[in-house]
C-alpha cells in the first residue's frame, strides 16, 4: 500500500540515498559482436554507404528528413545531430559503422535518459550486433551511471520500432496523441521504458540470447529473445 503522509495524502516510495547522477559521456563500449563509439565525421561516409543506398528509402520514412541522396546532405544532417545530441556510431565486429543512435532527454537530476534517432543499415538490422549495441547503451546507463529509467519512443505507426522495443524488454506506457508534425504529417508517439528494478531480468535475458551457445555455426539463433 502507498505511504500516507501527515495530511492524509498518498505519497511515493522513498528512494534511499538518492542523489543526482552524472551525465552520460561520449564513451566507447565494446561487446562480443559490436562496438559503440562516439559518432564523428570519420563515420559519415560509411553510414552513407550503409543507409543511403538505392533501396534504403524506407529506412528514412519515420525520420525528420528524407533519405539523403548525396554524402554532403547526410554530412549536414549528422553534423546537426552530433551538435545537439550525444550520438554513437555502431560498428559490427570487424566492420565499419552501419548504424547510429543518440541519447536524448538526458536528466541526471532524476536519472533518466532516452535512446532515440536509432537508424540501422540493412546489414545491421536483426543481427546480434544490433541487439548488443542497445544492450551496451542500457548497461552503461543503468550500471555505470546509476540511472533509474531508460526510455524508447517511436512513431505509433512504426511497427518495426515497436516490435524492437517489446523484444528488448521495454514496457509500453502509452501514446502521446498529436505529439509532432514530421514532414508535414501528424505523428502520435508511443512511449516505452525499462526501469532500474526491471533491468536485472532484462539484462539476464539479453545476455542469455547473446551467448555464443545460442547460435549455430551459420549464426542462426537457437532460441528467440524473450524477456519475462
Amino acid at each position: 500500500m502507498p505511504e500516507v503522509n501527515e495530511h492524509g495524502q498518498q505519497v511515493g516510495d522513498v528512494v534511499p540515498g538518492w542523489e543526482p547522477r552524472s551525465a552520460p559521456e561520449p564513451v566507447e563500449l565494446e561487446g562480443r559482436y559490436a562496438k559503440v563509439v562516439p559518432l564523428t565525421s570519420a563515420h559519415y561516409a560509411d553510414l552513407f554507404a550503409a543507409t543511403c543506398g538505392e533501396d534504403d528509402d524506407a529506412l528514412w520514412t519515420y525520420r525528420p528528413i528524407a533519405k539523403p541522396t548525396k554524402l554532403p546532405d547526410l554530412w549536414m544532417h549528422l553534423a546537426g545531430v552530433v551538435e545537439s545530441d550525444l550520438t554513437f556510431a555502431i560498428l559490427p565486429e570487424g566492420r565499419r559503422a552501419e548504424g547510429f543512435a543518440s541519447f536524448l532527454r538526458i536528466d541526471p537530476r532524476t536519472g533518466q535518459v532516452e535512446i532515440a534517432g536509432v537508424l540501422f543499415g540493412r546489414t545491421l538490422q536483426r543481427t546480434r550486433a544490433a541487439t548488443e549495441a542497445v544492450h551496451l547503451l542500457m548497461r552503461y546507463a543503468f550500471e555505470d551511471l546509476g540511472y533509474r529509467r531508460f526510455e524508447w519512443k517511436c512513431d505509433s505507426l512504426n511497427e518495426p520500432s515497436r516490435r524492437a522495443a517489446e523484444r528488448l524488454g521495454f514496457v509500453y506506457e502509452g501514446r502521446f496523441r498529436n505529439h509532432m508534425v514530421i514532414k508535414g504529417r501528424n505523428r502520435d508517439t508511443d512511449w516505452f521504458s525499462v526501469t532500474d528494478a526491471e533491468w536485472p531480468r532484462v539484462r539476464a535475458a539479453h545476455e542469455a540470447w547473446l551467448d555464443p551457445s545460442n547460435f549455430d555455426a551459420e549464426g542462426s539463433q537457437r532460441s528467440r529473445l524473450r524477456v519475462p
